[in-house]
């Protein structure tokens, strides 16, 4: 047992119960425990600027030096917590290697996601003085709670095929079991220590112990949305189940009509959904999505004939669109850290707000700069996950075969004809015009596009390119 294992890694997710966890372990004489070492915005800590000498620059240049560092110079065996969106670079390394331990952490998918909302609302991540609790209540929004359940239910299949396939075993701890001090003391039994705890860690205090009813402000509202998932399977152990694609809960059928749109996050998901409201008269909101893969089964059933179809579009325009919604803008659905990183390591220099002085040469230089970035991060050398919004496109149609593929496969430029078309082959004689989306972007792409730019995105997306015939923007 004592050389079982040369380094272990906590996987785990925010608001999991992981600082706790930590804290416990490092009570352990021969055991250290260095924070979120790979996280993409800082290392181990916010507010630290290395771990054992290896600084953020110098594990971002090679990952695996940190890794090493770890597993060879921590004072007793060193470990560290890693969540699903940590640097992507050392997660095969660390499953393939079978003298990893691997300590798998988790919670009530509903929990930690309130745990979330309201730390994001408090600002508090930690207390370890009750006096200075900061009270919030959370709101839930069914949209990004079934993209947190999805996120966290592909990470939990990884891990457990992973395991499945190289033949290992990790240890398994529910967030309940943290305040047990007889299964921290197995912990360390598995992981090779003798000492055991008296009593645990008495800093960390838990920060929002009343029932869900009084820590969510639109409760009934969450139950109704939560009415269709299975509770049991929501915090089953090692899995999650139903296991879906992360993407099935963006499908979208029409309010009446038998079509089932499959978006391929490019910027056109919205107006692709305007028209397909449209032929029945209704709003975006009458039609049907949240797709699980149950419910998704039951619709095909319901709609024999249907027909399924996916929405191309150029990838020049495309990663323009992921740049200025996601990076450029602010405010809701925007990334803030990817934000500040870029502008840090990239030197994209983003203002704060976008205002009248933002010039075109402005906005050229940081599109630029993000498609520097894109370069790093399309290759697997960056720490910051590659999104769905500027993957390949022929990429996430790939993940679609998983569950079935499109029937159709559209160019957006040729919209106005094959909607036409498809829908009069749902039994429609006389549908609406498509209504191409405007250019929300603060500088129109025709504006700084030339061929040094279609050059660089070609570069990125070859794939895309080759796969679907795509010429030059202009």
């Amino acid at each position: 047992m004592q050389d079982r294992f040369d380094y272990f890694v906590v996987f785990a997710e925010m608001r999991t119960g992981s600082n706790f966890l930590e804290a416990n372990l490092n009570a352990f004489p021969g055991l250290v425990c260095h924070g979120e070492a790979f996280n993409p915005h800082f290392i181990g800590y916010p507010n630290s600027t290395e771990i054992l000498g290896v600084t953020q620059p110098m594990r971002e240049e090679d990952p695996t030096r940190l890794l090493e560092t770890i597993k060879r110079h921590s004072d007793g065996m060193g470990g560290f917590r890693y969540f699903h969106d940590h640097d992507p670079r050392v997660l095969e390394t660390l499953l393939a290697d079978p003298r990893c331990a691997k300590i798998v952490l988790t919670r009530n998918p509903v929990d930690s996601y309130v745990s979330w909302k309201i730390a994001q609302a408090t600002g508090q991540w930690k207390l370890t003085n009750v006096k200075k609790r900061r009270d919030s209540k959370a709101l839930f929004d069914r949209a990004e709670f079934e993209a947190h359940l999805a996120s966290l239910q592909a990470f939990q299949v990884q891990l457990l095929n992973a395991l499945q396939t190289s033949g290992q075993t990790a240890f398994y701890v529910a967030y309940e079991d943290l305040q047990d001090l007889d299964v921290m003391n197995g912990l360390a039994q598995w992981l090779g220590q003798s000492d055991q705890l008296e009593e645990l860690d008495g800093k960390l205090k838990k920060q929002n112990p009343a029932p869900l009813s009084e820590k969510v402000e639109n409760f009934a509202a969450m139950e109704e949305a939560l009415a269709h998932l299975d509770q049991f399977n929501l915090t089953r152990t090692p899995n999650f189940e139903p296991r879906r694609g992360a993407v099935v809960p963006s499908y979208v059928a029409g309010a009446k009509a038998p079509l089932l749109f499959m978006p391929l996050r490019n910027g056109s998901d919205a107006a692709v959904a305007r028209w397909l409201a449209a032929l029945d008269g209704a709003e975006v909101e009458e039609l049907v999505s949240q797709f699980s893969q149950k419910t998704l089964r039951i619709w095909k059933k319901d709609h024999p004939g249907f027909r399924s179809f996916s929405v191309l579009r150029h990838p020049v325009e495309r990663v323009h669109d992921a740049f200025c919604s996601k990076i450029l803008a602010t405010g809701g659905g925007t990334y803030p850290k990817i934000r500040k990183t870029l502008n840090r390591r990239f030197g994209l220099e983003l203002p704060d707000e976008v205002g009248p002085d933002y010039s075109a040469a402005d906005h050229r230089a940081a599109f630029l700069g993000f498609l520097d970035f894109l370069k790093v991060n399309l290759s697997g050398q960056s720490g910051i996950r590659v999104d769905a919004t500027w993957c390949s496109q022929s990429q996430t149609l790939q993940g679609f075969a998983d569950l079935a593929q499109p029937d159709m496969i559209l160019r957006e430029d040729e919209l106005p004809d094959m909607l036409t078309l498809l829908a009069r082959r749902a039994g429609y004689d006389a549908p609406p015009a498509y209504a191409r989306p405007p250019e929300m972007a603060p500088v129109p792409l025709q504006a700084i596009y030339d061929a040094d730019i279609e050059a660089r995105v070609a570069a990125l997306y070859q794939k895309d390119y080759v796969s679907f015939g795509f010429g030059s923007w202009a």
